[in-house]
Formats: C-alpha cells, sequence, structure tokens
C-alpha cells in the first residue's frame, strides 16, 4: 500500500480550483442598500435644516436690526413678520423631515409663536372655539349617528346593486361617495366608511382582479375629488373660510360652498370614474357583467340592506335631511350653520329621538384633527395678519405683475398648478391651505384678482393628493395589503399623471367660465 505523502497541500497537477471568497450573509448584504437610503434620508433632513436656518437667519436678523435701529421704510419685512415666517418654515420642516406628529408640530410652531410675543395666546386658545372647529365637532356628531342607524350603508347597496355593467357600477359607486361628503365630514372618515362596501365589492367579484383593483383607486380617488362639494368635505375648506373671514371680511357659507363646489365635484369625479376604466381595465373587462347582490354587502354588517326602513334609519334621515336644507335656506332664516349643526347633534343624541347616546357620538369626533385645525388655523391667521403673507406673495410673484394685463391669468395658472403639486411638499391638506391661501389672498387684489375665487381654486386643486400612498389617509386605507385591491405605488403614479393635467384644466376652466356665471368671477 502507498503512503501518502501529503496531508494539507495537493501535489502538483492535482490541486482543487480555488474556493472563491465567501460572501457575507444575505442579511448584511441586505441591509447595505437600506443603510445607503438611510444616509441619504439622513443627509437630506439636515440639508433642509440647514437650509431653514439660513432662510430664518436671513429673514429676522434684518429685520431685528432695523426694528432696534428704526431705519426701517415701507415695503420692508417687519420683525414679527419676518418671525412668522421663520416659524412657519420651520413648522414645514417639521412635517415634511420628522416623524414627529402633524399636530404636535403645529403646537410647536404655535408656541414658538406664542413666547416670541407674535400670536397672542388668547388667540390660540381661543382658535378651538371658533365657529369653524365646532360646526366640524357637530357635524361629526351628526356622522356618528347617520352610521350608527346603518343609513349610508343602505344608501350606497341601494346604489351599487342596480349596476350591470363595471361602467354602470363605478359610476353608481361615484354617485354614493359623491353623495356622502354631506352626510359625513372629513375624507378620512368617508373611507373608513367605504372601505368596507369596497371589500364586498372585492368578495362579490372573482376572478376580475383587474376590475377589482379599478374600484380599488376610483374609492379614494372620488372621495379627494368629491370633498369640493361641501364646505365640510375636508377641514382645509374651513380653514380657507376662516382667513378669507379674517383678511376680507366675508367667508365662505355652506350654500355658497355648495353652489360653487358641487359641479366641480360632479364633473371631476365622474370624468376620473371614466379615466381609470379606461386606463386600468380592457374593453373586454368592461363589457363584461356584473351582478353585486345585497348578500354580498350584507355579509359583514348587522344593519338590514333591504325591506322598510328601520326606526333608527327614519330618524337619521330625518334629522340630516332638516340639517341639510336648513343649512341651505341659511339666507332665509339667517341661523349660522354652527347653530343648525347645534340643533342637529343635539336631536341626533336625544332619547327616542336620535340614533345613539352623546357619549358613544363624541367618541367618535376625531379630535385629533380638531386640534390640529385648531392650530393650523391660528398659524394661517398669523401669517395673514402680520404681513407676512403679504411681504411672501410680492416677493416670490413680484414677477407676474411684469406681466401686464396677463398677470391675473398667470396668476391662476400658477396657484392651481402649485397647489396641485404641494401634497408633494406637505401632505397635510389642512396645513398646504393655511401656507398657501393666506399668500395667495394677499397678492390677489394687486392682480386684479378677486380674493375669495383665487383661495377657492387653489383650495379645490388641493383635492388632488393621490401621487403617493402617504399623500392622504384614504390613499393609504385603500392602498394598505389588507384593503384587498392589490395597489401599489406604481399604480398611483400612474393615474396621477394623468389625472393632474386633467384637474389642471378643470379647475381653470371652472374658474374663468362657470363660477362666474354662480357669483364669483376670478377677475374683479
Amino acid at each position: 500500500m502507498s503512503t501518502v505523502r501529503f496531508a494539507t497541500t495537493p501535489p502538483p497537477g492535482r490541486g482543487v480550483p480555488p474556493r472563491p471568497p465567501e460572501l457575507p450573509p444575505r442579511a448584511s448584504r441586505d441591509a447595505a442598500p437600506g443603510t445607503r437610503i438611510q444616509w441619504r434620508g439622513q443627509a437630506r433632513r439636515v440639508f433642509a435644516a440647514i437650509l431653514v436656518v439660513a432662510i430664518a437667519t436671513w429673514l429676522v436678523a434684518p429685520a431685528a436690526v432695523r426694528e432696534l435701529s428704526r431705519t426701517g421704510s415701507a415695503g420692508d419685512l417687519e420683525l414679527q413678520a419676518a418671525v412668522t415666517l421663520a416659524v412657519f418654515l420651520a413648522a414645514i420642516w417639521g412635517w415634511i423631515f420628522t416623524s414627529l406628529d402633524d399636530t404636535l408640530v403645529a403646537f410647536l410652531a404655535a408656541t414658538a409663536l406664542i413666547v416670541s410675543g407674535v400670536l397672542p395666546a388668547e388667540r390660540f386658545f381661543a382658535a378651538l372655539g371658533d365657529e369653524t372647529i365646532w360646526l366640524l365637532i357637530l357635524a361629526c356628531v351628526l356622522a356618528a349617528g347617520v352610521g350608527a342607524s346603518g343609513l349610508a350603508l343602505r344608501g350606497a347597496a341601494a346604489l351599487v346593486t342596480r349596476a350591470r355593467t363595471p361602467r354602470a357600477l363605478a359610476h353608481a359607486s361615484t354617485a354614493a361617495l359623491t353623495l356622502s361628503a354631506f352626510a359625513i365630514p372629513a375624507t378620512s372618515g368617508r373611507a373608513a366608511l367605504a372601505l368596507p362596501v369596497y371589500r364586498a365589492l372585492a368578495t362579490a367579484l372573482p376572478g376580475r382582479p383587474a376590475l377589482v383593483r379599478a374600484l380599488g383607486l376610483l374609492f379614494p380617488t372620488v372621495i379627494l375629488l368629491s370633498a369640493v362639494g361641501s364646505l365640510l368635505g375636508a377641514g382645509a375648506h374651513l380653514v380657507t373660510s376662516q382667513i378669507l373671514e379674517q383678511t376680507t371680511g366675508e367667508g365662505i357659507g355652506f350654500l355658497r360652498w355648495l353652489v360653487l363646489g358641487l359641479p366641480l365635484a360632479v364633473v371631476s369625479s365622474h370624468l376620473t370614474c371614466e379615466l381609470v376604466l379606461v386606463r386600468f381595465t380592457t374593453r373586454a373587462e368592461r363589457r363584461g357583467r356584473v351582478a353585486v347582490s345585497i348578500d354580498d354587502l350584507a355579509r359583514d354588517t348587522a344593519t338590514p340592506l333591504v325591506g322598510p326602513l328601520t326606526g333608527a334609519e327614519r330618524r337619521a334621515l330625518a334629522i340630516l335631511a332638516s340639517v341639510v336644507a336648513l343649512w341651505c335656506t341659511e339666507p332665509l332664516h339667517g341661523a349660522s350653520p354652527a347653530v343648525v349643526a347645534l340643533l342637529g347633534a343635539i336631536a341626533m343624541t336625544l332619547p327616542a329621538v336620535g340614533c345613539l347616546s352623546l357619549g358613544a357620538a363624541v367618541k367618535q369626533v376625531p379630535w385629533h384633527l380638531m386640534l390640529f385645525l385648531a392650530a393650523t388655523l391660528a398659524l394661517g391667521t398669523a401669517l395673514a395678519t402680520t404681513g407676512a403673507a403679504d411681504w411672501l406673495g410680492a416677493t416670490l410673484l413680484g414677477p407676474v405683475h411684469g406681466l401686464g394685463a396677463g398677470a391675473g391669468f398667470a396668476f391662476l395658472l400658477l396657484v392651481v398648478a402649485l397647489s396641485l403639486a404641494a401634497h408633494l411638499v406637505i401632505q397635510s391638506r389642512s396645513a398646504r391651505s393655511a401656507a398657501v391661501i393666506p399668500v395667495v389672498v394677499a397678492l390677489a387684489p394687486g392682480l386684479g384678482v378677486d380674493p375669495a375665487a383665487a383661495a377657492f381654486a387653489s383650495t379645490a386643486a388641493a383635492g388632488f393628493c393621490h401621487t403617493l400612498p402617504s399623500s392622504a389617509k384614504p390613499v393609504a386605507m385603500f392602498a394598505a395589503d389588507d384593503a384587498g385591491g392589490g395597489i401599489d405605488p406604481a399604480d398611483l403614479l400612474r393615474l396621477s399623471a394623468w389625472l393632474a393635467p386633467l384637474l389642471f384644466t378643470l379647475i381653470v376652466a371652472f374658474s374663468l367660465w362657470v363660477w362666474p356665471v354662480l357669483g364669483l368671477p376670478f377677475f374683479t
């Protein structure tokens, strides 16, 4: 037997190929790109913070010197206005680049204005008692009663189950969602009501993933776009009305908002419905038949969807119809919308008259939203009353004045475009209005534009916030994995690429030709 003369070193010519270097564990390989992304995000955050500090210093330091030396002249930025702009820039940085709650950021900004003497403390605390905040609180109580009665779900079922084609189903859903703006305030509340209906539709349409995905895109889109039909459709509407009242002496009431906003809500919602159908379903899919039964929608609810209205549903319908009728006839009786809402909320929570107890209704009020609205109202008022909005508008949009007769039209295009894109920077719709509307209102008169018309166009454009799942709560709710629609960010980007120019064209057209006929001319 031969002796093996090597143990670890192979003889010449009999070697094995060298082993490739070992790869690091998969976890560490996967972590590297994430680490780079995290580092880039941190770098952007730091760069933005440095930029905010630099701009704030550039604003405040000269204003402070002028204040101390009393050398200022007309048109110079005053110290209080400079401090307001600096604090607002910091708030925008907080909303964009930190994980802090939006309401907490607004509170921090308001506190900074109070400590610096710009915002009187009593004005900030009075914001929570503002009539617009109370109107929204009481409307939420009314909505809680309507939801508890089952009336809203029965109405949606009555429309949806009559559809026999995908197009009819989509337009019926669009109509139901548009009507819900008058029963349930705030887009997140309407999305919470519509989500179970969508899930039931997804279950009732097996083997139709394209149609289910199209409906999943349609529901939040219509919820956001149709909100413009009602003053209570979004908190941003109340912010706009309040800022107009603070600066011009006249806001936009429920009836006037209804007359101006409902046509745009209906047209934009149903055009968007067609857009979603054409872009996200095939012709063969649209020609197919659908059959959604009451049983499909009733699986996850204890509320009867057929037969005579229950006692609670009849009472809820009577109270809601009475409140909406009184809101629409305000010029006849003179009662403010908040007083009418108070009467309706009392009726909705009275034993044997209403549909639920006051305690149960109050628990459903989104107090977090109310606090945020109160804080943003105070911030928006500070921008308007300190002269910060006037200076900012004149500085940023000064070149528009040089366009002569075309300045007003260029201003309209710029306002609509910026308002459509603002959701990419500030996700909160109310915060966008608090930041943009004071500037728009301040600049409009100098360009021969009605401030209310410019503010309304900007607020209508702010309803577009569909680009990302995080752009709006309704979008996030329907894009979630448990929603059942299979929606991904690419679908939202694809929809936004078509929807943005459509809305831009619609809002410009309404501003120039439709709203003037309805009593709101864009040019003075």
